[in-house]
């Protein structure tokens, strides 16, 4: 009776979830197996027993090397992953410093670092242009250090669009790192110290792997909106050279009547997302059982 008693607890999410995760992506799987009429409508198809495939296969088959739309997935996989990287290069050491060595500046830190979640996203992108604009601050500082003539960030620019992407996600890494390593027991540290570790060592044996389901828990947080992101290129880059899975998927929902592709993109986006997460977890679950 207490059991079930606790289980009513989740139903509201259940019912969520079902309502706002479920119910839309079973529209999207109807929309990419729907068909279109004769004044290029697109129709969904409700029913397994009327899907068409075509779609799909089709988007499917462009996404892989040399199709149509791998250019996209492509840009897509290595700005990721690069942005990821740098996530991990600048926000790691700075939720380390808060959560090891700040003391009586921790809370003004965490502070500092919640303040960007108070400001609207399209703000801060627009920041990011006024910074990197032809005549923005970054240019007048390189002319000012002697760089006659410096980049022209907004034109197109892969390593603009990374550079924005991780000025925008990269409070969504450091929080949940900081989170696990200031949870960390200091003893445990202190034994490997005690041991004959050099302070490297106790890091590389102790701290780094203790802190391993709070790397993967933020790079799940920063990871998964990078991948459907299609604002942050359109107002940095706003060139094809550049586009990612989501600026196509954008491309066809919103400006073109290929609706039915565009939803059957979004399937090979949550396909790609879905081995992510897959290691997500199955990683989360070792890590668990390893330091039960």
């Amino acid at each position: 009776m207490t059991a079930r008693y606790w289980r009513g607890f989740a139903l509201p999410g259940v019912a969520w979830l079902c309502l706002f995760v479920v119910v839309p992506a079973y529209a999207v799987l109807a929309m990419a197996m729907g068909r279109v009429n004769l004044l290029l409508v697109p129709i969904p198809a409700w029913s397994p027993a009327t899907w068409n495939p075509g779609w799909v296969s089709k988007a499917f088959s462009g996404a892989l090397p040399g199709g149509e739309y791998w250019p996209a997935v492509r840009n897509t996989l290595v700005y990721v992953t690069a942005s990821l990287g740098l996530c991990f290069a600048i926000g790691y050491p700075v939720a380390y410093y808060v959560a090891r060595h700040a003391k009586r500046t921790k809370t003004l830190l965490v502070v500092l670092l919640v303040i960007p979640f108070w400001v609207s996203y399209l703000l801060r992108m627009l920041a990011w242009i006024g910074l990197l604009s032809t005549d923005g601050y970054v240019n007048k500082l390189l002319i000012d250090i002697g760089i006659a003539h410096p980049p022209n960030w907004l034109n197109g620019n892969a390593y603009s669009v990374i550079l924005a992407l991780v000025y925008g996600y990269i409070p969504y890494f450091i929080l949940p790192v900081f989170a696990g390593l200031d949870r960390i027991d200091r003893s445990q540290i202190e034994a490997a110290r005690d041991l004959g570790a050099t302070p490297f060592q106790a890091f590389m044996r102790v701290t780094l792997p203790l802190s391993r389901p709070s790397i993967l828990a933020g790079a799940a947080l920063v990871v998964l909106p990078m991948f459907g992101d299609y604002y942050t290129n359109d107002l940095i880059s706003a060139s094809p050279r550049t586009n990612m899975l989501g600026n196509e998927i954008n491309l066809f929902v919103q400006g073109g009547p290929e609706k039915n592709l565009g939803a059957a993109l979004v399937l090979v986006l949550m396909a790609i997302l879905l081995v992510l997460m897959i290691y997500y977890v199955v990683q989360t679950a070792r890590d668990a059982r390893r330091f039960a």
